[in-house]
């Protein structure tokens, strides 16, 4: 019996574009509470497609401990906001545990999240560790710092997550990030694969979730402007302009508006895999087609009445299994 609880999400809501959400962390306060009927059915509509991917996915069970990797941008500081409120309304127990790494990147605002975090009543570590100067020191300079960064920040969590008994680590990645992450890998990697919503670390020990995986970015970004989170920019990467991501983020952006529910479409086909009409011979067992072939045809035979192959009443119409628009 599945435990959680599924959200229902409101058929009448239709988010508009919009730009990216800002917010200032300095002299920052907690945002008053918002009552207005357009941000509750925002609320509802992120509280939807996040339950909707507990649910699919099997993300948080009873007694879980949940850890909530915050970075002190847009997409983990809604994802905090939205896993709260879950939390006191679901069918099953979960504790949620804020994180942070600081990485002693300059200028960094040590105070914003801890007095962001002790004002909301949120159980919270932040994890110290320089792994700015170890970054700038082995990256030579204007080459992509992003992946070493991630490597060494992944491993920082990882090792308070043993250390505190988490079971979940939960990440702040949306539908957009996932749809960006396939392209990426693509394009640059020759790889068909993403971020998937729900992963086992290669060591075996952690189980990665992200929950925000069916929502898109602008709703994010909506939700964030309207409660004035505190957002930190990664100084770190974010001066890199030109990065991969960003060229693919373009790319997508510009299909979206000419093509509206392109980046759905596209998100959709991920949980609608054919892998019988891919080029992977360790996904599907193409070596394996003609001894299906010679069983089909032994069981067709068996069961076709003698002297009545060659009748048109009994032949077997084949389909070719490909789309309209697919080429023989």
């Amino acid at each position: 019996m599945n435990r959680h609880k599924h959200l229902r999400l409101d058929p009448d809501f239709s988010p508009a574009e919009t730009g990216p959400a800002t917010g200032e962390a300095e002299g920052h306060r907690a945002s008053p509470p918002h009552t207005s009927k357009t941000f509750k059915r925002l609320q509802a509509r992120l509280r939807g497609l996040v339950g909707k991917a507990i649910e699919d996915f099997r993300m948080i069970e009873d007694g879980d401990r949940v850890m909530v990797c915050l970075s002190g941008g847009k997409d983990s500081y809604t994802l905090l906001d939205v896993l709260l409120s879950l939390q006191r309304s679901a069918p099953v127990r979960f504790d949620l545990v804020a994180v942070n790494l600081d990485q002693k990147q300059p200028g960094f605002p040590e105070h914003v999240l801890p007095d962001y975090l002790t004002a909301l009543g949120v159980p919270f570590h932040v994890i110290e560790q320089d792994t700015y100067r170890v970054v700038k020191r082995v990256i030579p300079e204007g080459r992509t710092m992003c992946g070493l960064c991630s490597r060494l920040r992944r491993g920082a969590l990882y090792r308070y997550a043993s250390e505190n008994g988490i079971t979940k680590v939960a990440l702040g990645h949306h539908r957009d990030d996932i749809v960006e992450t396939l392209f990426l890998n693509m394009f640059f990697g020759g790889r068909l694969k993403t971020m998937p919503p729900k992963l086992l670390s290669e060591d075996g020990r952690h189980i990665v979730i992200r929950p925000m995986a069916y929502v898109p970015e602008r709703e994010i970004e909506r939700y964030a402007r309207a409660r004035q989170f505190p957002i930190i920019p990664c100084t770190l990467c974010g001066s890199q302009q030109h990065l991969q991501r960003g060229i693919v983020k373009k790319m997508l952006t510009d299909w979206e508006r000419e093509f509206p529910g392109r980046t759905e479409a596209i998100f959709s086909s991920l949980g609608n895999v054919t892998t019988s009409h891919l080029a992977d011979p360790q996904a599907f067992d193409f070596a394996g087609l003609e001894a299906r072939r010679a069983a089909a045809v032994a069981a067709l035979q068996w069961a076709t009445p003698l002297g009545a192959e060659g009748t048109a009443t009994n032949a077997t119409p084949i389909s070719s299994g490909r789309e309209p628009w697919e080429e023989l």
